[in-house]
């Protein structure tokens, strides 16, 4: 294969990225001190993506304020006292020739829960061990864990204020771009679904109620960095009936279009606990299909492991962009691997020159 689509260069609102193989956000759990700063295993976590030939390093979810963090030891971009550590991750990935992005994030009715990591229970961690209030569009909890409260107006001005300031300390820190956290069941998604979001206010009710929250987060985002590339992760279904679904997340793309965003990282569910997810190889890729017939880019996520599946779904028109996880955690050095594998002209120069003895 003389020239993959998996390794030419990608540029998203004048930012050229190396290629098309990107980090999707992997939350780490790592923060050990509980204050929201990545320290030595951030520093060597994104050193070694950017190393391995990734185009953009995505960070996993970082919270714009202390209560929207999942877990008491994930990332935060709540103060200005964060923005010197988080440059040092964008020296590192910069100097592998990577692109670096956060992904911010609020986590609503799933804050407060234990790190998911082996040997910690599951569930919401309460405040006798660290825990706090969690809030959501409405009183209705995820499963078993706390309920959680519902948010007045005046908070919501608040929390888009938050996304807007996490931008940003990512901006002033040397970040190339932001992601903006609508998925999975977090707080953004919460309002976009009728089955956690029961508000019969401005911001509930029809979709346009529903994706406001959203949509203001977006503009404001967008209004304060006109130049920084914003992508916007979507659970494009629930894969429930009653559920923010394919139909709605087509409407949706297209508004956050008009509001600023660049590219929608489609991934899908999460926002109950026991939807029947069709989980296979490249389950996701049709979503992304779907909603690359709209007016944005899009990137695919979702059990991709091989050269031959990424590039054909780029070849075939079904995205622009890949995003891998759990396979980079496995080999941080899987894109130049695959580089060599599909024969890209760029191969040998994403090999760092202290590894050219290495076989690829």
């Amino acid at each position: 294969m003389a020239d993959p689509y998996l390794f030419r260069p990608f540029t998203l609102r004048g930012m050229e990225v190396r290629n098309r193989l990107w980090v999707a956000p992997m939350c780490q759990y790592s923060v050990t001190e509980l204050d929201g700063i990545p320290r030595d295993w951030h520093l060597v976590h994104v050193g070694a993506l950017a190393r391995g030939g990734a185009g953009l390093v995505t960070l996993e979810a970082t919270a714009v304020t202390a209560e929207g963090r999942i877990s008491p030891r994930d990332l935060g971009l709540w103060s200005d006292e964060h923005t010197p550590a988080f440059a040092r991750l964008a020296e590192i990935a910069h100097a592998h020739g990577a692109r670096i992005s956060v992904q911010l994030a609020h986590a609503g009715r799933k804050a407060s829960t234990y790190p998911a990591l082996p040997g910690f229970p599951a569930g919401t961690q309460p405040s006798s061990e660290g825990g706090w209030e969690t809030v959501a569009p409405s009183a209705v909890p995820f499963g078993d864990f706390t309920t959680p409260r519902a948010l007045e107006v005046p908070e919501l001005h608040s929390i888009t204020a938050a996304f807007v300031a996490a931008a940003g300390r990512a901006v002033a820190a040397g970040f190339d771009a932001i992601e903006v956290h609508a998925a999975h069941g977090y707080l953004l998604h919460e309002f976009l679904s009728p089955l956690s979001n029961l508000r019969d206010d401005g911001y509930g009710g029809d979709l346009a109620g529903r994706a406001r929250l959203l949509r203001e987060t977006v503009r404001a985002i967008r209004g304060a960095h006109p130049e920084l590339p914003v992508v916007v992760r979507l659970s494009a279904t629930e894969w429930v009936d009653g559920g923010f679904d394919l139909a709605e997340s087509g409407v949706v793309v297209a508004w956050l279009a008009e509001d600023g965003a660049d590219l929608i990282d489609v991934s899908s569910a999460a926002n109950l606990p026991s939807a029947p997810i069709p989980v296979g190889p490249s389950y996701q890729v049709p979503l992304a299909a779907s909603l690359r017939q709209g007016p944005l880019p899009v990137g695919a996520v979702g059990l991709i492991t091989s050269a031959e599946q990424a590039e054909a779904i780029l070849s075939t028109g079904q995205a622009d962009v890949v995003y891998l996880g759990r396979p980079l955690l496995a080999n941080p050095h899987l894109p130049i691997s695959w580089a060599h594998e599909l024969r890209a002209p760029v191969a040998a120069e994403l090999v760092p020159a202290p590894y050219h003895r290495a076989r690829f």
